[in-house]
């Protein structure tokens, strides 16, 4: 039985904000996927610039710079609009950053599923009279997503173990807690053995859905030998 020394509810609270965060940025950072997969494709020269720019940045950026430049550029910008010191909320900084990185890997996962769509189904949808929202909701959506999930499965977990990275603004997730725990007790050994077993744990899970989705993403497909 590992001695958590009192600090067992902190970790506990600091595994649900990982969690939260998380989901949080998966949620809003695959819309920015999307609405980047549609510039990258679209007949627009400066949106195709514009997503090229924006994927081409995050992508070649680590992601702790962009944490810190997006936390502190924040708090700047804050502070001069209101003339006063504002400090940038800590989850909603970490939620932002992550949703910006996820973003931007999701939209090249969203342009690969979308050009994976056979062409012949569009075409047919659009000569049957279909608007081209009508072809995007029941011809392109509903297909790519088989495509996608791959590739969404893989960012989610690279996600998970990213929002480590926000700890070093303040947020209380699961790893600035057991940091201070190790820091506390100096038995870092333990606590750290600690995070990395939760982290092992919420992404074990998350293979088990994913595996799941898929499975249920490709009910009814015929692989070809």
């Amino acid at each position: 039985m590992i001695n958590l020394q009192g600090f067992g509810d902190q970790i506990i609270r600091g595994a649900i904000t990982t969690v939260e965060v998380a989901l949080a940025s998966l949620a809003m950072g695959t819309v920015v996927g999307l609405f980047g997969a549609t510039a990258k494709l679209a007949t627009s020269r400066a949106l195709n610039r514009l997503a090229d720019a924006y994927t081409t940045v995050v992508r070649g950026v680590p992601e702790l710079l962009i944490i810190l430049i997006l936390y502190f550029g924040g708090t700047v910008a804050l502070t001069a609009l209101f003339g006063e010191y504002v400090e940038v909320d800590a989850i909603a900084a970490g939620v932002f950053a992550l949703t910006v990185v996820f973003g931007a890997y999701a939209a090249e996962v969203f342009r690969g599923a979308i050009i994976a769509v056979p062409p012949g189904q569009i075409e047919a949808a659009q000569a049957l009279g279909l608007s081209k929202v009508q072809v995007w909701r029941l011809v392109i959506l509903p297909q790519m997503w088989r495509y996608a999930l791959p590739g969404l499965g893989n960012l989610w977990l690279v996600l998970l173990k990213d929002t480590a990275l926000v700890s070093v603004v303040g947020l209380d997730d699961v790893m600035r807690k057991t940091s201070m725990a190790a820091g506390s007790t100096h038995d870092p050994l333990t606590f750290y053995t600690l995070a990395a077993g939760l982290y092992l744990l919420f992404t074990s899970v998350s293979l088990l859905g994913l595996t799941l989705i898929e499975r249920h993403a490709s009910r009814g497909i015929r692989f070809s030998d």
